[in-house]
């Protein structure tokens, strides 16, 4: 199987405003030109605020399937908080690569993506979990319950092979074990919380 790379983008930590207070937060990220180094911590110019969320060897790096921003455009006008139909931009949902042709039922815990062109090779390590500084961006409260239920919440990458990356790169999908898709993984997570 072979996706492709979009947009990479990254961001610097910035105040961001959460049910009434101000937080530090990195979610806010922005497309670069040309190729970005990818290392074991993530990518050059990208900054994370919570290290025990987002970040660190197993989380170095955020995809997101391009093809769920028309559902999250809708789900946000359908609530009154966006009032043009405007696209979502590359970014917005906070990834660093905004990739098409891999959705979360298509891609396994260890799996490995190779850049087409590049050195690197990522390993899919885990699903992005909903947070509540998420939600705020997203500009809904349920807004975290309908990323789990509807398994749109992307997924983390570990960089095993630095490199750089770039938009337009072809990933070429290398089958891991394939135990547990990221949609299985979300789902089962929070099945598990909702049963705690």
């Amino acid at each position: 199987m072979t996706a492709r790379v979009l947009q990479v983008c990254v961001g610097a930590v910035r105040p961001l405003r959460v049910a009434g207070r101000t937080l530090l937060s990195g979610i806010g990220k922005a497309p670069v030109d040309g190729p970005v180094q990818a290392g074991p911590l993530g990518l050059a110019g990208d900054e994370q605020a919570d290290l025990n969320v987002h970040g660190g060897l197993q989380k170095a790096v955020y995809a997101y399937p391009a093809e769920h921003l028309a559902f999250w455009q809708a789900a946000r006008r359908e609530r009154g908080v966006s009032l043009f139909d405007e696209a979502l931009p590359p970014g917005f949902m906070g990834e660093n690569l905004l990739v098409e042709g891999l959705l979360e039922s298509d891609v396994w815990i260890g799996d490995e993506l190779r850049a087409a062109g590049s050195s690197c090779v990522l390993r899919v390590t885990a699903p992005r979990e909903p947070c509540g500084k998420w939600a705020a961006v997203m500009g809904f409260a349920e807004a975290g319950r309908l990323m789990v239920r509807e398994a749109r919440c992307g997924f983390y990458l570990a960089v095993d092979v630095p490199g750089p990356l770039q938009a337009g790169a072809a990933l070429h999908v290398v089958p891991g074990r394939r135990g547990l898709s990221v949609a299985g993984a979300i789902r089962a997570k929070w099945a598990r919380h909702r049963n705690d």
